[in-house]
C-alpha cells in the first residue's frame, strides 16, 4: 500500500514533444551535443532563434471599406430644403379639417410629417402655413393674397371652358369599361399626398375619375370645392360619389407644382368635446331623460360602412319637421367615423348633439327650431354643360343611350346610404 502511495506522488514524465524541444534547444546552445556528435544533426534555420529586425520596406496596409449604410429618405446631408410655391397651407386632410376651428392641445411634439429639414415651411402641429406664422396677424386667418394667387394660377391653367362635345368625350373616356385609372377618396377625405396622385394621373390622361366614399360624402360640396381649389382643376361630371376632374387646357406635366410628400400621418390635435355633460338650456335630469328618449326613437336610417352619405343632411332636416329627436344607426362603423358624421350634422343641419352611446347618433333640433330655406346641396346628378352652347339640352352624358353614369352601370350605382342590412 505504501508503494502505491509513493508512486502516485511522483510527478509524471514530460511528454515526448517537450523532451524533443529541449533537445533541440540544447543543440542550438551547445555544439558538442549528443545529436550533433552521434547523428550529425543540424537544426533548420526556422528553429534557430534570430532577433526580429523591422522590415525596411513594409507592405502598405489595405484600407478597410466603410461599413455599408442603406440609403434613407431622412438623410438630407448636403441637400437644401424643398421649396413649394403652392399658395395654401399644407394639411394632412383638406376636407376633414377647418382652419376656423382651433384645437385646445396637441397629442405629440411639433414634429414635421414631411421629415426633418425636408421642407422650408414650419410645422405648427396642425398645418404647415404658406406664410410665416410669426408674421401672421391674429385677426387675419389667411392672407388675402394667397386666394388671389390661387385664382390666377387656376385661370392660367384652365384657359377657355370646354364645349359640350369636348366634355362628353372626356367623360366617356373615364368610364369604367374604358379605363382603370381611378383615385379613391375614403374616410380621411382629400389628403395632402392625394394631390400628388392626381398630378401623376394627369401625366397620361386629361381627366381622372375619383370615387368618394365614407365620411367626406356627407358634404360633397366641400369635397368638390377643395378638389378644384387645391389641384387647380375643374370638375366636369358628377354622379353621386363619382367625379371626373379635368386638368385644364394649358396644363403641362413638366410644369406641375412641387408637392412635398408627407412621410407619416400626424396625430390629430385635441379639440373640445362634442357631447357636453348637460345640453344648453336643460338641466341634468332633463338631459338624461332626453338621451333615454333619443335611444328609444325608431332609427331614421342605418349607415353602411364606407357608404355614400350625400342625402343624410336633407333626410335629417325633413325628419325635424315632424319630430324633435332623430336617431341614426351606425352599428359597424368606426367610432371616429360616426363622431365626424355627427360633427358635420351639427354644423350643416344645424342641430344639437345628444349622445353617441350604443353606436348611435342622436340629435335634437332645439327649442326654437326654424327650417333652413336657403341651404344649397348638390343633387345626386349635376350637369356641367356650357351655358353658351345652344345645342345643350341640360342632360347628362349619353343619357339617351343608357349610359348616365361614369362607371358604365346605366345609373345603377354601387353606393348606398345603408338602409338595407349588410
Amino acid at each position: 500500500m505504501s508503494l502505491i502511495i509513493r508512486l502516485s506522488r511522483q510527478k509524471p514524465p514530460p511528454p515526448l514533444s517537450l523532451h524533443l524541444t529541449r533537445l533541440l534547444s540544447t543543440t542550438n546552445t551547445s555544439s558538442s551535443s549528443k545529436l550533433h556528435s552521434r547523428y550529425s544533426f543540424k537544426p533548420p534555420t526556422s528553429l534557430s532563434p534570430k532577433p526580429q529586425t523591422p522590415d525596411p520596406n513594409p507592405m502598405p496596409k489595405k484600407k478597410q471599406k466603410p461599413q455599408y449604410r442603406p440609403p434613407s429618405s431622412l438623410d438630407r446631408t448636403g441637400l437644401k430644403p424643398i421649396r413649394s410655391e403652392l399658395p395654401f397651407d399644407f394639411r394632412y386632410s383638406y376636407t376633414d379639417s377647418s382652419p376656423n376651428v382651433r384645437p385646445i392641445g396637441l397629442r405629440e411634439p411639433k414634429y414635421s410629417p414631411f421629415g426633418p429639414g425636408r421642407l422650408d415651411r414650419q410645422w405648427t402641429g396642425v398645418c404647415a402655413p404658406a406664410v410665416d406664422p410669426k408674421a401672421r396677424t391674429l385677426e387675419a386667418a389667411e392672407d388675402p393674397k394667397l386666394e388671389e394667387k390661387r385664382k390666377m394660377m387656376r385661370e392660367r391653367v384652365q384657359g377657355m371652358p370646354l364645349t359640350e362635345s369636348e366634355r362628353k368625350i372626356l367623360v366617356d373616356k373615364c368610364q369604367r369599361h374604358k379605363t382603370k385609372r381611378q383615385i379613391n377618396l375614403g374616410r380621411d377625405g382629400l389628403t395632402h399626398n392625394m394631390l400628388n396622385d392626381i398630378h401623376n394621373n394627369w401625366k397620361h390622361a386629361e381627366a381622372v375619375r375619383i370615387k368618394c366614399l365614407g365620411v367626406p360624402t356627407v358634404d360633397m360640396k366641400n369635397v368638390c370645392t377643395q378638389l378644384e381649389d387645391k389641384t387647380f382643376g375643374k370638375i366636369i361630371h358628377r354622379h353621386c360619389g363619382l367625379l371626373v376632374l379635368y386638368r385644364g387646357r394649358y396644363y403641362h406635366p413638366k410644369r406641375r407644382p412641387v408637392i412635398p410628400l408627407m412621410l407619416w400621418r400626424p396625430h390629430e390635435p385635441v379639440y373640445p368635446r362634442l357631447i357636453k355633460t348637460t345640453i344648453d338650456g336643460l338641466s341634468i335630469e332633463e338631459t338624461k331623460e332626453m338621451r333615454k328618449r333619443g335611444l328609444a326613437v325608431p332609427p331614421l336610417t342605418k349607415l353602411a360602412k364606407n357608404g355614400y352619405y350625400g342625402s343624410l343632411v336633407p333626410m335629417v332636416r325633413d325628419a325635424f319637421l315632424s319630430c324633435e329627436l332623430v336617431r341614426i344607426d351606425c352599428k359597424g362603423l368606426e367610432k371616429s367615423d360616426y363622431k365626424k358624421i355627427g360633427c358635420k350634422l351639427r354644423d350643416m343641419v344645424p342641430c344639437i348633439l345628444v349622445t353617441f352611446e350604443k353606436e348611435q347618433i342622436v340629435v335634437w333640433r332645439g327649442k326654437d327650431y326654424k327650417p333652413v330655406e336657403d341651404g344649397y346641396f348638390l343633387p345626386d346628378r349635376e350637369s356641367f354643360d356650357d351655358p353658351d352652347d345652344s345645342s345643350s339640352d341640360g342632360s347628362l352624358v349619353c343619357g339617351e343611350e343608357g349610359r348616365d353614369s361614369v362607371d358604365g352601370t346605366g345609373g345603377q350605382q354601387d353606393f348606398y346610404s345603408g338602409d338595407d342590412e349588410e
